[in-house]
C-alpha cells in the first residue's frame, strides 16, 4: 500500500465517520479492506481508492466505512456501569417521571444490540413498577449489517456466553439453529435506527439517558467534544451520559459534571447546561 492511498483513505474515514486512525495503521487498512476489494472483483486497496476517488459507486464508500467499524460488544458488557445504573440512577430518574410514565434511552454506535438487550433485561428484572411505562430504547449505528444482526437478535453460543446470566438466557432466549434468539417480547421496546453521530441527531429527541460508550475513544479531541455538546442538548434536566471505561468528559467538554456515588464514567449535565424545561 503506498502512502498515497494510506492517507486518501485514512481522511476519507475522518471525513465521513470521525475515525481516526493515525499512522502506522497499515495492517489494519489491509486486513479490512482487502477482502472487501477482492468481493468486488479488485486487486487490492489501490483499486478501492481508484474507485473513491471516481465517486461512482456510493454503496461502497458505504461498505469502506462499515468495514472498518469497530463492532465489538458482550452483554452487560462492563458489568459496573449497569450495577450503578440500577443502584444509583434509574431510581432516581424513575421517581421523577412517575407523573408521566415514560422512559427514555438512547444508544448510540449499539453494534449487534448486546447493550439494548441489556438494558431492557436489566428493567424487567429490577423494576416490575415500569412494566405499563411508554420505555424507549433507541438504538443505533452506523453500520446497517449491524442493525440487521441486532433487529434479528440471533447470538451464538459463544455470544450468550460472554456475560449473560443463565437464568436471563434461559428466560428471555430461546434456541435456534444458529444459537439464540432473543424473545419478541424483549425487543418490543427498542428501536434500531441507522445513524452516523457526525450528522444531526436532534430529530432522535430527548432523552433521560445515553449510552455512548466505546465509540469516542476513536476520535479526536475537537470531534468528541461536538458530540459530546450536542448530546447534551438532547438530556433532560436530570438526564445521565454513560461513557466507556477508558473514556472520560475531562478537558473536553464543560457540560456535564461527575455522578455522584458512581465509579464508573457516568455523567450528568453541569447545572449551568440546563435549559429552561419549559422549553424543553
Amino acid at each position: 500500500m503506498s502512502p498515497e492511498d494510506y492517507n486518501y483513505i485514512t481522511n476519507f474515514l475522518m471525513e465521513t465517520t470521525g475515525l481516526s486512525l493515525g499512522e502506522n495503521k497499515e495492517y489494519l487498512l489491509e486486513a479490512r479492506l482487502v477482502p472487501l476489494a477482492q468481493v468486488h472483483g479488485m486487486n487490492g486497496i489501490q483499486d478501492l481508492v481508484l474507485s473513491l476517488k471516481s465517486k461512482m459507486d456510493r454503496s461502497l464508500e458505504r461498505e469502506i466505512m462499515e468495514a472498518m467499524t469497530t463492532n465489538e460488544s458482550s452483554f452487560f458488557r462492563d458489568r459496573r456501569p449497569f450495577d450503578e445504573l440500577k443502584a444509583n440512577i434509574l431510581p432516581e430518574i424513575i421517581n421523577e417521571r412517575k407523573m408521566t410514565r415514560k422512559l427514555r434511552i438512547w444508544c448510540s454506535a449499539c453494534s449487534h444490540g448486546q447493550e439494548p438487550y441489556s438494558i431492557m433485561m436489566l428493567l424487567r428484572e429490577n423494576y416490575p413498577e415500569l412494566n405499563d411505562w411508554n420505555i424507549q430504547i433507541i438504538s443505533t449505528d452506523l453500520c446497517k449489517k449491524a442493525l440487521e444482526r441486532a433487529r434479528e437478535g440471533v447470538y451464538s453460543q459463544f455470544e450468550v456466553q460472554r456475560g449473560l446470566p443463565v437464568h436471563l438466557l434461559m428466560k428471555y432466549f430461546e434456541q435456534c439453529e444458529q444459537g439464540w434468539k432473543i424473545k419478541p417480547e424483549l425487543g418490543a421496546g427498542i428501536q434500531w435506527k441507522h445513524l452516523n453521530l457526525l450528522e444531526d441527531f436532534r430529530h432522535l429527541g430527548m432523552f433521560d439517558i445515553v449510552f455512548c460508550r466505546n465509540v469516542l475513544i476513536y476520535f479526536k479531541p475537537e470531534l468528541k467534544k461536538d458530540i459530546l455538546n450536542r448530546i447534551s442538548s438532547q438530556l433532560n434536566s436530570s438526564g445521565t451520559l454513560l461513557l466507556g471505561a477508558a473514556e472520560t468528559v475531562l478537558g473536553i467538554s464543560d457540560k456535564y459534571t461527575k455522578q455522584a456515588g458512581c465509579q464508573s464514567a457516568i455523567y450528568q449535565l453541569a447545572s449551568n447546561s440546563v435549559a429552561d424545561p419549559i422549553a424543553r
